[in-house]
């Protein structure tokens, strides 16, 4: 895949950063490659967050996130426009229990203005059990922020992905970097030659955006000077029937470390409260723990008295790719075409549009020449929501697409049609059809659609159904006995 080919960019790393680069770069004729090591791109930091395009109040505008957040902020909100990924507008209301927090918020709220953020209100308790009358009554005041809005943020990073797929860029999957060879001494200008567990890539620059590894490919490049330190974040999905507890997203009064727990609507109905902020040093660790749920919901009914732990249908824990430094890490290095993208932490995926162009002026001050496209299409084919039409709607697509009338999963309203279009947009894998459709993000969470995605997956690939995985190798769903005897139906989780 890799081969002999000098590519102009390869980029390592397919989450945010990485496939809003990749699509900025495919506006230009260059020869362009992300590798993702995850089975599809989006697997994760990317996917797994509470989903919000922040206000761009909290971000210091002394830091480099604190500079690139509210332009990143109206980056998604044009994205959104040319793709059609889920986003909804509401706004966040940042809470004060006491009058030292009323004023922090306000500090807080002074910052933004500064920053250029419009709208920005401070609102009385009254004014705030208004907006909110489910929020607790020890409120003391609030602030409005209407910048911020809630998204998927998985299907967001897809979408866009493919676009640049669709615009020439090479998107090459499962590929772990597991090794970066050291400078030509002899040809300083030579390209930079980076190997994954099966292929070799080249290029005359590399961009490192590996999220929770970009310490390790800087390792791998002979230039590491910072260090990545994990931080999770517990995350609980609660059912449809509080649709509407609150209608914006909820922010307590900060702390030094985190932006607290937050109780927040999802663009799909369902609140999420969530996350905590634990230091762990494996970066693979996104274990659920009774501790992170007592946590997560003693803080969130200070907040919102009425959240209950017996409401939960899902929960999930991410990492957040913290430097040392306690900010981005982006510029070139002492490796000759290697430029870091690291410690993308919150507001990271906030800031990742405008990360993106930042990028690519550094490409270009660089000596990357970009030469822009005749012919650049920088949209993508809306994926039809079935459950999200009228009924008119949906009869009339049935009657032209009987695939629209077999529902998959009952619990989300996804139809068979939905599922075949998002394998043809890419989906190869149960998380990949989850993802960029909510198959199975229901109530009975894949209890009753599993069988059938995993059908559909088989047949789309043309493999059998115990060949399908969860999210790549290794994760099989479905044990065969005679093909796969040492692999159980548990494998995977």
């Amino acid at each position: 895949m890799g081969g002999d080919q000098v590519r102009d960019v390869v980029i390592i790393g397919g989450g945010a950063v990485g496939a809003t680069l990749a699509r900025a770069l495919s506006r230009f004729h260059l020869d362009v490659a992300l590798l993702e090591g995850q089975a599809e791109v989006a697997f994760g930091v990317s996917k797994a967050n509470s989903g919000i395009v922040h206000s761009a109040m909290h971000a210091s505008p002394d830091t480099l996130k604190g500079r690139l957040e509210y332009p990143g902020n109206l980056g998604w909100r044009q994205l959104h426009d040319e793709l059609g990924f889920g986003l909804n507008d509401v706004g966040e209301v940042l809470v004060a229990l006491d009058d030292e927090q009323l004023v922090k918020i306000e500090q807080i709220r002074q910052q933004g203005i500064r920053k250029g953020i419009p709208g920005t209100q401070a609102w009385t308790a009254e004014r705030t059990l208004d907006a909110q009358p489910n929020l607790t009554r020890e409120v003391k005041g609030a602030v409005w922020a209407p910048t911020a809005c809630v998204f998927n943020p998985y299907e967001a990073v897809m979408l866009v992905a493919d676009v640049a797929r669709r615009n020439g860029v090479t998107i090459a999957e499962e590929q772990r970097v597991v090794g970066i060879d050291p400078p030509d001494v002899e040809d300083p200008d030579a390209p930079l030659t980076v190997r994954t567990e099966t292929d070799v890539w080249r290029g005359r620059f590399v961009i490192n955006a590996a999220g929770l590894f970009a310490d390790d490919i800087a390792e791998f490049a002979g230039v590491r000077d910072f260090k990545i330190l994990p931080r999770k974040g517990e995350e609980y999905l609660l059912d449809k029937r509080l649709a509407g507890i609150v209608t914006s997203i909820i922010f307590p009064c900060p702390t030094p470390v985190s932006k607290g727990t937050l109780v927040n609507p999802t663009v799909d109905g369902t609140i999420m409260v969530g996350p905590t902020a634990q230091p762990v040093d494996d970066k693979f660790d996104t274990s659920t723990t009774e501790e992170g749920a007592e946590q997560v919901f003693t803080n969130a009914r200070k907040l919102v008295p009425a959240i209950s732990e017996r409401d939960i249908i899902a929960e999930f824990a991410g990492l957040r790719p913290v430097s040392d430094t306690e900010d981005f890490i982006v510029g070139p290095t002492e490796r000759r075409g290697f430029i870091n993208a690291a410690g993308i932490q919150s507001p990271g995926l906030t800031g990742a549009p405008a990360l993106a162009d930042l990028l690519v002026d550094i490409l270009a001050d660089e000596g990357l020449e970009l030469e822009e496209k005749d012919q650049w299409d920088p949209t993508a084919p809306h994926p039809v929501k079935f459950s999200q039409l009228t009924t008119e709607d949906q009869q009339e697509l049935a009657r032209r697409d009987p695939r629209y009338a077999h529902l998959i999963c009952r619990c989300e309203i996804i139809t068979e049609a939905e599922v075949r279009d998002a394998m043809d947009r890419g989906a190869h894998t149960l998380d990949g059809l989850k993802f960029r459709t909510r198959v199975g993000m229901g109530r009975c969470q894949g209890g009753f659609c599993t069988w059938g995605c995993l059908e559909l997956l088989a047949e789309h690939q043309g493999i059998t159904i115990p060949e399908v995985t969860k999210r790549g190798t290794g994760t099989w769903i479905v044990c065969d006995r005679d093909d796969h005897p040492v692999k159980t139906a548990r494998t995977g989780g």
